[in-house]
């Protein structure tokens, strides 16, 4: 007979040989008993059924609900055969749809063919009142909230990764199914724990861009699932999707601008070639950091690599072209990107736009994004904050100012003009300085099927 228990975060097992057991347990002394992580509690269960071992589970914290789906939708054909591909990976798995295709729905979906105890976890809280609002509509209940100060545990509970992880500890067994929001947050190690302090043996992960950089997206299948549905922007467009364009706007730097970028960028460049530092490898970046830290010709070089970007990024011409655009599509809704406050608070002051950054206080934050949506305001500038988690369907024009050369983040901003509204066609333009290395930023942020 095994005897499974949940202790902060962990299981422990009484009674059990640690050669049965999942890996990833070991013997600890302290108790004399195995321990493991919480959310091997599935693969616990399933040993002890194919060994015809006894299990006496007081692990378990979570209910089976009765919960009745009161959405009126028709589900779309690719958001069945998501929960479809869930269901058969044995409940387990990540979803990959792009932003505006349904992914709420879809994890609704899973909650009612699951009938779990069900722990939704949100980057931010914009998204934790979003979900607690779907939820409540979705299912007629009272939805609980961990983050924010509020600390409410329901059978259907929303919490933010940072509250989620620092209370897994006291809530890890309460759970039976857990859906992780844009799950390309997750593997940030303190997250992670999150993940792994769980004992849900049912597991939802849900992204419009699961890839990262890093290439950390790998350390996802293993505590969530695999990958068991994809599908891409271009096969939703002008059907789930709203149809769109978009167009690279190549502007010239001022002769003043030029002469100033190519000094700056021969600083950096001396310093890179003398300590023969290979920019283009994997470590090139920290080893440049490193580097640079060191010595006074080296912090120079670092400074001039961020006074280049900062022209690159900020040319006034890019101003001039915003207020074009912004002129041509008067009446429409548009939202103006930049890589940096500072540029971002330059087009709110220079253009007259509300302006959004990670400073803006949550109630200003949250006028400006519903005067935007009644259409009291047409146009908001923000740096990177709006790049995921916000619902903004009327949104028609996304101007590109600047930007990483990550192609997460392009998918991301053109993800934020493509929910469908009666008429619309999205429009994105993305202002690429010309001689800078904006232009291989450009090509590396534009690599995803959505751009070709």
């Amino acid at each position: 007979m095994w005897t499974l228990g949940f202790d902060g975060g962990t299981l422990t097992v009484d009674g059990a040989d640690l050669a049965a057991l999942p890996g990833g347990f070991a013997f600890d002394p302290r108790v004399g008993l195995c321990r493991g992580p919480a959310y091997l509690y599935g693969p616990v269960v399933e040993a002890a059924r194919a060994g015809g071992v006894e299990l006496v589970d007081e692990a378990r914290g979570y209910q089976k609900l009765e919960l009745r789906h009161l959405s009126g939708r028709t589900p779309r054909p690719y958001q069945e055969a998501a929960v479809a591909a869930w269901r058969e990976a044995r409940w387990r798995g990540i979803v990959v749809l792009p932003t505006g295709a349904g992914k709420s729905f879809v994890a609704e979906r899973c909650i009612s063919v699951a009938q779990r105890s069900t722990l939704v976890v949100v980057p931010t809280l914009d998204l934790l009142s979003q979900w607690m609002g779907n939820l409540r509509a979705a299912f007629g209940v009272e939805v609980g909230a961990l983050g924010g100060g509020v600390h409410d545990i329901r059978d259907l509970t929303v919490a933010t990764y940072d509250s989620a992880w620092m209370h897994v500890d006291k809530y890890g067994h309460r759970f039976g199914l857990v859906v992780f929001d844009e799950v390309h947050h997750l593997p940030a190690p303190a997250y992670m724990r999150a993940a792994e302090g769980l004992i849900a043996p049912l597991r939802l992960g849900l992204t419009a861009t699961l890839e990262r950089p890093d290439g950390r997206h790998q350390d996802l299948f293993p505590v969530v699932g695999p990958e068991v549905h994809r599908v891409e922007i271009p096969e939703l467009a002008g059907d789930f999707l709203a149809p769109y364009d978009t167009e690279v706007i190549r502007v010239a730097l001022s002769p003043g601008e030029q002469e100033e970028y190519a000094r700056l960028r021969g600083i950096y460049k001396e310093f890179v070639a003398i300590r023969r530092i290979n920019m283009r490898g994997p470590q090139g970046w920290q080893r440049f950091i490193i580097e640079a830290s060191r010595s006074k010709e080296g912090r120079q070089a670092f400074k001039a690599f961020l006074a280049a970007k900062r022209i690159a990024h900020g040319t006034e011409r890019k101003i001039d072209v915003v207020r074009a655009l912004l002129a041509e599509h008067a009446g429409r809704r548009a939202i103006v990107f930049t890589n940096d406050n500072d540029t971002a608070m330059r087009i709110s002051r220079d253009l007259l736009v509300p302006c959004i950054t990670h400073h803006t206080d949550v109630r200003e934050r949250r006028w400006i994004l519903d005067a935007f949506v009644e259409g009291k305001i047409h146009c908001i500038t923000t740096s990177r904050v709006l790049n995921e988690g916000v619902d903004l369907p009327a949104a028609e024009v996304a101007i590109v100012v600047s930007g990483t050369s990550t192609v997460r983040e392009a998918v991301q901003r053109l993800g934020r003009i493509l929910r469908p509204c009666a008429g619309k066609t999205a429009t994105l333009y993305e202002l690429v300085a010309e001689g800078t290395t904006e232009a291989q930023a450009s090509e590396r942020r534009r690599e995803h099927d959505a751009y070709r």
